[in-house]
């Protein structure tokens, strides 16, 4: 899994551009506003959704928390206002909330500051080549490392919906990418974040992080370190800092995620709803821009090309900057059991977790999977396939928080 403690780690590289040319200026999403789409998805049952709050999808409740959410925290000896004064550092394993309905992450404004922000780690997640060569006879060889390829700057002119996913948890502050999505009940109005799994629950072994912020178009003209000596929040994040107020991800990874993916791998995809630490508008009128989530999971073998997105912050990178690999798809196997995912060269590290992966379909550039999973060496990325249970979580985040 590739998140770092604020500083992205970096990704395979591979073969050569293939179809990059294509597959880039459809990339090229500038900051004009984007509509929603109009054609609602089916909403698929069975899918493992985490949810942040009530089931009623109430708000209004104490320090902004879902009705009850405040008095479930009680119970757990959790003061809602002491935990914003800095009680979240408490990780305390009969405190760390794991269950989907006792998610908590009120707003600290002013908590992300541009230092804070450059001295985070990667949340990396890594696999060794043994546990890789699982192949029950559905994965393909291992690809060649593609280098990864520094985005073009300003990033809102180029990439306008990729970003980077801070989190905090027992090791420290960390990152991960994120990528805004459209959202098919609010067209036009989507405050929809995807990134992976791992970037906003530690599975089997933990529980949710906190302090979860998405920060769009960050370093937007892509600084070195030095000229980001005494840089402002601005300058780090022109769109701002941007709060998730529910979270969903699915119960596999919840339940069974682990250090190096486990059997939540192929599950390794989160939702975020999230609102402005400062303003009124929404996030996709904001950046504006927003990108269709696909669903269809096609096989690895009838795709000719996909890019990942992403800031590695991990060694030889520092996660400053917006990087990409474009590569045709093969497939990885971990398990008879599990769902295959997909795998591409890609020399970006860790920080790139999280990071939407694209292809273009009918002339469209759509989300198809996200960064979860790379080897020590850093020559590939493997994401799980989007279907029927990532759709149902992702249908009842958009109905049940959507409008919130």
């Amino acid at each position: 899994m590739r998140s770092t403690p604020v500083s992205a780690a970096p990704r395979r590289g591979r073969r050569t551009a293939l179809a990059a040319a294509g597959l880039v200026a459809a990339l090229t999403l500038t900051a004009t506003a984007c509509g929603g789409s109009e054609d609602e998805a089916d909403t698929k049952p069975g899918g493992g959704t985490s949810q942040a709050a009530d089931a009623d999808g109430t708000g209004g409740g104490e320090g902004g928390l879902a009705a009850g959410l405040a008095d479930r925290l009680k119970g757990h000896g959790i003061d809602v206002d002491k935990w914003k004064d800095g009680g979240w550092k408490n990780w305390d394993e009969d405190k760390w909330l794991s269950e989907a309905k006792d998610f908590v992450n009120p707003v600290i404004e002013g908590l992300w500051q541009p230092d804070r922000m450059k001295s985070a780690k990667e949340a990396d997640k890594t696999v060794t080549t043994k546990d890789a060569a699982a192949d029950q006879g559905a994965t393909d060889p291992e690809p060649a490392p593609v280098e990864a390829v520094a985005e073009k700057k300003p990033y809102h002119e180029n990439a306008a919906p990729v970003g980077k996913v801070f989190f905090d948890s027992p090791e420290g502050s960390m990152v991960c990418s994120g990528t805004v999505i459209k959202d098919v009940n609010h067209p036009g109005k989507s405050n929809l974040v995807w990134t992976a799994g791992h970037c906003v629950h530690a599975g089997g072994s933990g529980g949710w992080y906190r302090n979860i912020a998405f920060v769009p178009s960050y370093n937007d003209y892509g600084k070195s370190e030095a000229e980001l000596a005494n840089a402002t929040a601005t300058e780090m994040a022109p769109y701002g800092t941007w709060w998730a107020d529910w979270a969903s991800t699915s119960n596999q990874w919840i339940q069974g995620g682990s250090e190096s993916g486990g059997d939540g791998a192929a599950y390794d995809y989160s939702v975020l709803h999230v609102k402005p630490e400062q303003g009124s508008k929404s996030l996709e009128e904001t950046v504006g821009a927003a990108l269709e989530v696909d669903f269809s999971a096609p096989s690895a073998t009838e795709v000719s090309s996909m890019g990942a997105w992403g800031y590695p912050a991990a060694a030889p990178y520092n996660g400053l900057e917006m990087f990409k690999c474009v590569d045709r798809p093969g497939r990885l196997s971990l398990s008879p059991s599990l769902p295959t995912m997909y795998r591409i060269g890609c020399t970006m590290t860790g920080g790139s977790s999280g990071g939407g992966w694209f292809r273009v379909v009918d002339g469209e550039t759509k989300l198809v999977s996200n960064t979860s999973i790379g080897p020590l060496e850093n020559t590939w990325l493997a994401g799980p396939q989007l279907g029927r249970a990532a759709e149902a979580l992702y249908q009842d985040m958009s109905k049940t928080y959507g409008g919130q």
